[in-house]
């Protein structure tokens, strides 16, 4: 490599010097037994790793961070890995997504403080990829992903049990007396068998095939199982990659186009993706200056259909997926929606890594005269109720209520909610709507997973097992059923969902996309006009921060001062 070519390295600013400043960067490394010639020119790579014991879907990732440094190594490269916050979702209170923003700002300021050329993003637990990438996005280096991949399929009983789906379920079977609080206990202990993300279709999984879909990652990321071999070996892969990156200048811009946007979205519609990709779709592309709108996901994904059978739109599971071809395969079956030319950090069109994949297991990924379901992509609904947009998810949905008009009964909180739904004289029957309220950006604060409310308990008891349930919130990608959700703006914000009353009538309309109150003009716009807001809950701190700033669901959720980037540069030393 010419003396030229390594001046052009961002990292020669922190490690290329004879001077005062360059000693001071060079001698400190080196009490952790680098050589002299580690620092000669050569690429500074950064493995920013989510790794934490309690993020248990990250918790192997320091063992990937070393595949990854062998690749880096073998390539010419330096890497150094370096920790960022961790948000654990089945851990944090009072939700992962209250702390994304957080892991965003981490991530970004970590890659621009630090004298590195380009960045391995060690992700994988739902926040924690989406997190990392707006970050990322906003320094603009080099940058690939290696996620966390999914856990083995769970086992009870002799049958596959999938994280999150399955505890909706049985959870909602011990309510209804049909499974005993010691099965429910047992099934525990099978669900969780490695480490890994969630082996259902849920948010961490669809985030991962969306990277891998939009060519942020090498393929097969998104299925192939955490604790299998060749996870390690892609690490390793992605290590040798990053390095030939930096040499072509191949940053992440040149990737986050629009493009490979729409491609993220079809590819979601086909897998039977979360609704939570919505949300972090429009915000890495508020970081990257892409105009991308909730339009786009109807325009783009709303018929595409989907082909993959895995929970919880279908019955299997993603160990099933990657040994059935993983996401080359789905996207070799789909290809004709896709933009075949989109760049990936291959430095090859995205066409390539699907054009020689096939599919071994049929029943898995469906071919497209057999989907799973014809139209599967996420809809976005607008009327009255959610003038800026709200979403569902067909694919989890149950056919009968995608169009459904009924009458309201609202909480009006979480708690609310909580202490109401196994009232057995709460008055609801089958054709009632659910709505809950404050759970949105700003209310929660953090716009939970708690959309996908439980079915009241008299009406459990009696066999139903879903409702049409309307929210500011979110809810987990595992969760199913005929769930309206990210309503905006959102009630917290004086949206019209604050001022729906028990007992109004409320009409869905997923084919139309329409989400409308049903009461007088008139009477809407006195409502509205009497709306009081709710007092600030948070007077210090983060949860401050977080609530004085941040933008609604149709905007991404992002804090309003993170939107776009900064760029790389840093022009002042430390000493």
């Amino acid at each position: 490599m010419s003396d030229e070519k390594k001046r052009e390295l961002r990292s020669r600013h922190w490690y290329g010097g004879t001077d005062k400043d360059g000693f001071i960067h060079r001698s400190w490394m080196k009490n952790q037994g680098f050589p002299d010639h580690a620092f000669d020119g050569r690429p500074i790579i950064g493995i920013c790793n989510t790794w934490s014991e309690l993020t248990p879907c990250n918790s192997h990732l320091r063992i990937l961070a070393e595949g990854v440094k062998r690749g880096v190594w073998e390539a010419g490269g330096f890497p150094v890995e370096f920790p960022v916050s961790s948000l654990g979702e089945t851990q944090m209170r009072p939700t992962a997504m209250l702390f994304r923003n957080l892991l965003a700002m981490d991530v970004e300021e970590a890659i621009r403080a630090y004298g590195i050329d380009g960045v391995v993003l060690l992700g994988g637990c739902d926040k924690t990829t989406p997190g990392q990438l707006m970050g990322a996005a906003s320094v603009d280096l080099p940058t690939i992903v290696v996620s966390s991949g999914p856990m083995l399929n769970g086992k009870w009983r002799g049958k596959d049990i999938g994280s999150g789906t399955d505890v909706w379920k049985f959870s909602e079977d011990v309510r209804a007396g049909k499974m005993s609080l010691a099965e429910f206990m047992a099934a525990e202990s099978g669900m969780s068998r490695s480490p890994g993300v969630c082996m259902t279709m849920g948010t961490a999984t669809t985030m991962a095939s969306v990277v891998e879909a939009m060519g942020l990652s090498l393929p097969l990321n998104a299925a192939l199982p955490a604790v299998d071999a060749r996870r390690m070996a892609l690490s390793h892969m992605t290590g040798k990659r990053i390095v030939d990156m930096v040499h072509e200048d191949l940053r992440l811009s040149k990737i986050l186009t629009k493009k490979n946007f729409e491609n993220g979205i079809v590819a979601n519609a086909a897998v039977g993706g979360s609704t939570n990709a919505v949300v972090h779709l429009l915000a890495i592309a508020g970081r990257a200056g892409v105009d991308l709108t909730l339009d786009d996901f109807d325009r783009v994904g709303a018929q595409v259909p989907c082909i993959v059978n895995c929970m919880p739109s279908g019955q299997y599971l993603i160990e099933d997926l990657a040994y059935a071809g993983g996401l080359p395969a789905v996207m070799n079956r789909i290809q004709d929606l896709l933009h075949a030319d989109a760049p990936t950090v291959y430095g090859c069109p995205i066409s390539d890594y699907y054009k020689d994949a096939e599919v071994f297991n049929d029943d898995v990924i469906r071919p497209l005269d057999n989907p799973l379901r014809k139209a599967g992509g996420i809809r976005i609904l607008r009327g009255n109720l959610s003038p800026n947009g709200a979403v569902i998810k067909p694919s989890a949905a149950s056919e009968h209520l995608l169009v459904h008009e009924g009458p309201a009964h609202v909480f009006e909180t979480i708690e609310d909610m909580k202490a109401q739904i196994d009232d057995p004289d709460l008055d609801v029957t089958e054709d009632t709507i659910l709505v809950l309220k404050g759970c949105g950006p700003k209310g929660y604060p953090g716009m939970a997973e708690v959309g996908n409310m439980p079915i009241p308990r008299r009406l459990v008891e009696k066999g139903v097992r879903d409702m049409v349930r309307i929210s500011d919130a979110r809810m987990s990608g595992t969760a199913f059923g005929t769930v309206v959700l990210h309503v905006s703006p959102e009630a917290n914000a004086g949206g019209p969902l604050a001022i729906v009353k028990t007992g109004d009538r409320i009409r869905l309309d997923t084919l139309k996309g329409e989400l409308n109150l049903m009461i007088p003009e008139a009477e809407f716009a006195q409502r509205m006009a009497a709306w009081v807001p709710p007092e600030p809950k948070w007077t210090r701190g983060y949860y401050k921060l977080y609530q004085d700033t941040v933008l609604q669901a149709d905007k991404g959720a992002d804090l309003d001062f993170l939107v776009g980037g900064s760029g790389s540069e840093v022009f002042r030393e430390s000493h």
